[in-house]
């Protein structure tokens, strides 16, 4: 295509190709006043995704709670969040997915989304410290999941640990419904100071535009476009929508963007990710209500024979836009030539409120920036939606319909086997948790991530968590337990929850019940953040997490909001472990255990009942736990500190017992049933151990809190025992949990 060829008239079968509809083009013409060219069609289709645009999302997003007494950057503001941590230093946090790009090619879809979140971090200004990972995959049985599991984990591996920013924490779960589209989301954290952030905002007119990083290749075009519709068979020809990351460049970028960020000729900074040159251009002029004047021509091109669209579309990795004031362009310019980097002047900020793109000096696009972008001229939708006909049925599901198991010893034995309960080692040891030396918890493992600041007495917890079958059985409450774990988790490791990000993964939302599980996910999500004062400070939302059948219909995932929660350790001594430290402490149940199998592993995967309600869950009760646990924690009463979630109480306590190679012998409770005792994931519950010499000021301080607690038995030097039934010893049972994803993955 000739740049002639780029100023052709578009037309509405064109637009309708790249997504869009007849009423979002007659709008296209209305905004311009007359019929956009195809270049123009092309910036629309791609700032007008749902990708980009949240065109099927904003109206309900914008009900989350964003407010909060640490918030310094609000959701949709700036590149990610940003949330003071106090002694003059602020925490950047962000997670976002990478789904269709994974699921088509998953080493370089996986690798360029940690890429791709580390640099929303170090575009402000931030330095990353840690990264975190929730990834969703079909059924082990399948050869394909393999695939895909062996090609995610070592595109994450590989960019992370080249990049040299520590894998910290994360999860892994299967499910069928994610067979042939996996859930691939990735979290980073990084340290600044709280006054110095780049913001990412244009301003100035007459400053120049420059583009800093890797050249522009036609990896990556149209890649918004492809996360917003459903993966197919013909999924594959979609390949060029996938990038290709190069860490060491990314490496080069870090240093040279934090080393511009400390001299004064940066006005603004982008991260290229998303849709490009387009996206970084609209999004930064829009938020400053100026335009900008770009040269496409003197962009740095890995190909030669790039058409405007492409230059413009392409989502090439380890690039951004930087705003310079003028008259600095050569602090910028000698920064980029020591790190051996593209630093290209390739436009002008005007006044003018318009985007203009100029091929050899031929104007291509005229576009208002405002027009582009959420919030803006962007299209926002509220969709309908209904309750689903599972939800019902699932309601009535009583523990009753469910047989006791005669043997619970091979019971247990199973769920230690089981994918979704057993280690995830086989994947950990593929990153590095260890390099920069900020991890606390490799070697003392803790419910959530510690990760040291260097130079103070503080830490950061981070943690990421979704059940996302509780989520699929009730997605109100699903989602507010999803919140809830978060925070029980940063609690138990020593920490206070300070706010969320979150990833909102979804099938088609124009189908009403995936749409009503969205809806019932943002109440959840809302009312518990409100409760434990997590504001959100942004993420993003992945519709289109569906298989296409040849019928026409579609097979949506698990409807997955996963989120991602940062804490603040104030003082790091109070670091909180779950291991078993000692032979003879005592071990305490805080919370009640309840007759309730509902939505566990152990009733879809022993029974293979799907549908139930969610576990049971008390949001009162959750709080008045979760600030008895600080309180213990503070007065240095307990030695241990482990939540109860996937896998239910006896799950629990073996992971407390393998990292000393300590076990337990404890009572269970004779008013429930010994399955949902021990398997059972009801909610609002932590196992504590204590030394007998602090029983009776730990109890003084339970009390206090009037929260219920009991004492399960003790640790004991290796046997597993449970109502003087032998489970066998913790060495032996370590095989089972250690190595099941290993040995599945081996053969």
């Amino acid at each position: 295509m000739s740049t002639t060829a780029a100023l052709e008239i578009a037309t509405l079968e064109q637009a309708q190709e790249m997504g869009l509809t007849p009423e979002e083009f007659d709008h296209i013409s209305q905004i311009l006043g007359r019929t956009p060219n195809f270049t123009e069609m092309c910036v629309y289709s791609v700032m007008w995704s749902e990708h980009c645009s949240y065109k099927n999302s904003i109206k309900w997003l914008k009900t989350l709670p964003k407010d909060g007494p640490h918030m310094l950057v609000k959701a949709g503001e700036e590149n990610a969040g940003l949330v003071d941590i106090g002694d003059g230093l602020a925490c950047a946090f962000k997670i976002e997915s990478h789904n269709h790009p994974s699921a088509i090619e998953p080493y370089q879809g996986a690798a360029t989304g940690v890429g791709g979140i580390n640099r929303d971090i170090f575009t402000m200004g931030a330095r990353p410290i840690a990264q975190l990972n929730s990834l969703r995959f079909g059924s082990l049985d399948h050869p394909r999941t393999k695939w895909l599991l062996e090609g995610v984990v070592k595109g994450i591996g590989d960019y992370g640990n080249a990049f040299g920013i520590p894998v910290v924490g994360g999860e892994v779960f299967f499910d069928e419904s994610y067979q042939v589209n996996p859930l691939v989301n990735a979290m980073s954290a990084g340290i600044m100071k709280s006054d110095q952030m780049i913001s990412a905002t244009a301003a100035g007119p007459g400053n120049p535009v420059y583009i800093v990083g890797s050249a522009t290749g036609k990896d990556g075009i149209q890649g918004a476009s492809f996360a917003s519709k459903d993966i197919t068979e013909d999924s594959a020809n979609d390949l060029p929508s996938v990038q290709v990351g190069d860490p060491f460049q990314e490496k080069l970028l870090l240093e040279a963007t934090l080393e511009l960020g400390n001299t004064d000729a940066v006005v603004g900074m982008q991260d290229m990710g998303a849709a490009g040159i387009t996206c970084s251009t609209s999004e930064m002029s829009a938020a400053g209500e100026v335009g900008m004047d770009i040269q496409l021509d003197k962009v740095p091109l890995r190909q030669d024979d790039m058409k405007p669209f492409e230059i413009l579309l392409s989502e090439s990795q380890e690039r951004m836009l930087v705003v310079v004031e003028k008259g600095k362009e050569q602090i910028v310019e000698d920064i980029f030539e020591k790190w051996d980097l593209n630093a290209e002047n390739i436009g002008v900020v005007t006044d003018t409120g318009i985007i203009r793109y100029y091929m050899h000096d031929e104007l291509v696009s005229e576009i208002p920036a405002e027009s582009l972008v959420l919030g803006g001229g962007a299209p926002i939708y509220e969709r309908e939606y209904k309750e689903p006909a599972y939800f019902a049925e699932g309601q009535k599901f009583t523990i009753d319909q469910v047989e006791e198991p005669k043997d619970v010893v091979i019971v247990a034995r199973q769920m230690l086997s089981n994918p979704n309960i057993a280690s995830k080692k086989w994947v950990a040891e593929q990153y590095d948790s260890m390099v920069g030396t900020a991890n606390m918890g490799t070697n003392r493992p803790s419910d959530a991530a510690v990760v040291n600041i260097k130079g103070t007495n503080k830490a950061i917890s981070l943690t990421v968590d979704c059940n996302a079958r509780y989520v699929n059985n009730d997605p109100e409450k699903g989602t507010m337990i999803a919140v809830a774990e978060a925070a029980r988790n940063i609690v138990c490791s020593g920490g206070e929850p300070s706010a969320i990000t979150n990833c909102l993964n979804f099938g088609n939302p124009y189908n009403p019940e995936v749409y009503w599980q969205f809806v019932g996910a943002i109440k959840g999500m809302s009312a518990a953040c409100e409760r434990f004062k997590t504001p959100v400070t942004g993420g993003n939302v992945s519709f289109y997490n569906q298989t296409a059948k040849e019928d026409g219909s579609a097979s949506p995932v698990f409807p997955t909001p996963t989120i991602g929660m940062l804490g603040v350790l104030k003082d790091k001594s109070t670091h909180t472990t779950l291991d078993f430290k000692y032979k003879g402490d005592l071990i305490f149940l805080m919370g009640e255990s309840q007759n309730d199998i509902n939505s566990s592993e152990y009733l879809a995967s022993i029974h293979g009942i799907k549908h139930s309600p969610a576990p049971h869950f008390d949001m009162e009760e959750e709080v008045a736990i979760q600030n008895c646990v600080k309180a213990l924690i503070k007065e240095n009463f307990i030695n241990a500190a482990h939540d109860i979630s996937d896998g239910g109480l006896f799950v629990a306590m073996l992971e407390m017992g393998l990292p000393n190679g300590l076990g337990f012998d404890i009572v269970s409770d004779s008013e429930v049933r010994k399955d949902a005792f021990l398997f059972g994931e009801s909610q609002s519950r932590v196992i504590l151990t204590v030394t007998e010499d602090y029983e009776e000021q730990f109890l003084d301080l339970v009390g206090e809190h009037n929260v219920p607690v009991t004492l399960l038995g003790h640790v004991t030097q290796g046997k597993v025992v449970v109502d003087d039934d032998h489970f066998g010893f913790v060495k032996d049972l370590r095989g089972l949990y250690e190595n099941t994803l290993g040995d599945i993955m081996s053969k």
